[in-house]
């Protein structure tokens, strides 16, 4: 019976041990390109399934057409504070499939600050006007390897620009996309 009762417990403590909630990083770091940008990221674990996402990169932007000499582009610094939630990390340890650097689908609000610090571009004398975006979002991230991550998110919100700092009559307000398509890199 003592044999019995000690397998028993050894048996519902290695069970225990084996359920524990999945949870995401204490902290990860990284560095991630896309289409138009080049970004720095950390995340910090807020709970469980939520990190805070800060990130620190640059944005770019393509314009041309028949009014314009050449084709021209334009490289703006971009901070970023975004609170994402990993909400099928249980469901992807179930299945057995990877969580390690906060490796599943996530919900978030993306916020985004571009301010008016410089501008790098092929055309003389350009400024941006700055602006900030609140965009809802739902993305996946995956990872290749140890290392290499990518993700792909997609969300619609609100954008408004500080026009009156670059002279104009009023702020304005508009709608703001988010279709991010990225790789990267995690320390």
């Amino acid at each position: 019976m003592k044999k019995f009762l000690a397998c028993t417990i050894l048996f519902v403590c290695s069970l225990h041990g084996f359920s524990q909630a999945a949870s995401v990083e204490a902290s990860t770091y990284g560095i991630q390109t896309g289409f138009l940008g080049v970004w720095v990221h950390n995340e910090s674990k807020l709970s469980n399934t939520i990190a805070l996402r800060s990130e620190v990169g640059f944005d770019s932007g393509i314009w041309g057409g028949d009014y314009y000499d050449r084709t021209g582009f334009l490289v703006t610094p971009v901070l970023t504070l975004e609170p994402r939630l990993y909400y099928n990390l249980n469901k992807r340890v179930g299945k057995s499939r990877r969580i390690d650097g906060n490796s599943g689908n996530f919900i978030s609000l993306k916020t985004s600050y571009h301010p008016d610090w410089f501008v790098i571009s092929n055309y003389d004398n350009i400024r941006i006007i700055s602006d900030i975006s609140i965009v809802p979002t739902w993305g996946i991230r995956r990872n290749i390897g140890n290392h290499f991550t990518y993700e792909v998110g997609v969300g619609i919100g609100y954008q408004y620009t500080f026009a009156k700092q670059a002279g104009y009559l009023e702020d304005e307000s508009d709608a703001a996309v988010n279709l991010q398509i990225r790789m990267g890199y995690r320390f």
